[in-house]
């Protein structure tokens, strides 16, 4: 079951969780997808990405003891994830610089989009 490590597997979701949701993939194996494995942007409710039978592409990232794989949906996109994350920085300077104001951004906005929801909730109160 190695060889699937770093494949793009096909399957159908069987099970949504507050944490992620479990699929049951093509070769017969079951697999869960973390909520932190969803989408690039911060997941509040894994139901507003994914329903029960949908059916989804995911790249297994690695087995656990039990067997059941590990995927991620936002990792599909990536050719080799493992060799991505380590050059995707490489390029000059003006390049490196223009990524991660990039990447900042988007985790600064993500994070002011969570405190907001919760001073909301707080509020309702």
């Amino acid at each position: 079951m190695d060889e699937l490590i770093g494949k793009v597997v096909e399957g159908k979701v069987i099970r949504l969780t507050e944490f992620g949701a479990f699929i049951w993939l093509s070769c017969g194996k079951k697999g869960l997808i973390h909520i932190s494995q969803i989408s690039n942007s911060f997941v509040k409710d894994v139901s507003e990405y994914l329903n029960v039978n949908d059916t989804v592409k995911a790249r297994v990232i690695s087995k656990n003891k039990n067997g059941d794989l590990n995927l991620s949906i936002k990792d599909v996109d990536n050719e080799d994830p493992v060799n991505t994350r380590q050059t995707k920085y490489d390029g000059g300077f003006e390049k490196k610089l223009a990524l991660f104001l990039k990447e900042s951004g988007e985790i600064l906005s993500d994070l002011k989009k969570n405190i907001e929801a919760k001073r909301g909730e707080k509020r309702k109160r």
